[in-house]
Order: C-alpha cells, then sequence, then structure tokens
C-alpha cells in the first residue's frame, strides 16, 4: 500500500486540524496516511519510506513555523526528486507560508507537485473541511496514478 506523509507546524492547533483533514481525504482514496508534527521530526530516517510528502505550516508575522524552515533543511538531504508533494497551511492575514513551502519542494527538492497550495484560515469555516479533504483526494490521486 502507498503512504503518504503528512507533517505539520502550528501556533494555534488550525494548521493541525486541517494536517488530518488532508490525511482523511488522503485514507479516502485508499492510501495509508500518517500525521506527525515537524517538532517530532529530527532524523533523515523519520522521514525516508513514503510515496508523498506533504507539508503544512501556519503563517505567522508573514513566515513559515521554526519547525518547518528546520524540516525543510532536513528534507532537502533526503533524494525526494519524483515524489509526490504538496503543502497547505492556515493563516490569519497574509498566508505566504504554503506557497514558500511549496516553491521549496518544488524548485529544490524537485517533487511532482499538486496543482498548488492549500491555504485556508481555518477547516472549520467557508467550508474548508470539505477543502482539505478535497486536497487530500486529489493527493491520493496523483499517487495512485503513479
Amino acid at each position: 500500500m502507498a503512504k503518504a506523509l503528512i507533517v505539520f507546524a502550528t501556533r494555534s492547533g488550525q494548521t493541525e486540524n486541517i494536517a488530518d483533514l488532508v490525511a482523511e481525504g488522503i485514507r479516502f482514496t485508499g492510501t495509508d496516511a500518517k500525521v506527525v508534527s515537524a517538532t517530532q521530526l529530527t532524523k533523515q530516517e523519520d522521514l525516508e519510506g513514503y510515496d508523498a510528502y506533504v507539508f503544512g505550516s501556519a503563517t505567522y508575522h508573514g513566515e513559515m513555523m521554526q519547525a518547518m524552515k528546520t524540516l525543510l533543511f532536513l528534507v532537502a538531504k533526503l533524494d525526494l526528486e519524483g515524489k509526490v508533494g504538496a503543502s497547505f497551511g492556515a493563516f490569519g492575514w497574509s498566508g505566504e507560508a504554503p506557497d514558500r513551502i511549496y516553491d521549496t519542494m518544488q524548485n529544490i527538492l524537485k517533487m511532482d507537485m499538486i496543482g498548488g497550495p492549500l491555504r485556508l484560515k481555518s477547516a472549520t469555516i467557508q467550508g474548508g473541511m470539505q477543502m482539505a479533504q478535497d486536497y487530500g483526494r486529489e493527493i491520493g490521486k496523483k499517487i495512485s496514478s503513479k
């Protein structure tokens, strides 16, 4: 069975909620999905063996959370070229983090990215739950097509 790793960095819990919903959407397609906080991943071995990688961070003062920055430096040492990738995040005002993560995954890690990042203010308002699950389904379909 294909496996996806969803890693989040959150400030108030919103990004973790989105991560759980994205994972649910991935599971709907028959792909295994593991959700982990970026602060729990400290070794390259923790990141190996997945078919897809989904990274998410809250945006705080226009920046991604430090734990996600650290994670991106760690994954840069892995060979993720051609692996399915996606990014997401919660934000209050500006929401730059998912875009910066996406660009890093696409341009530096050379991953096979989903159409664009998922940016939500919350998983519980403005259809956020459905949007996050649908994003997960899109990731799952891309994994299945490889």
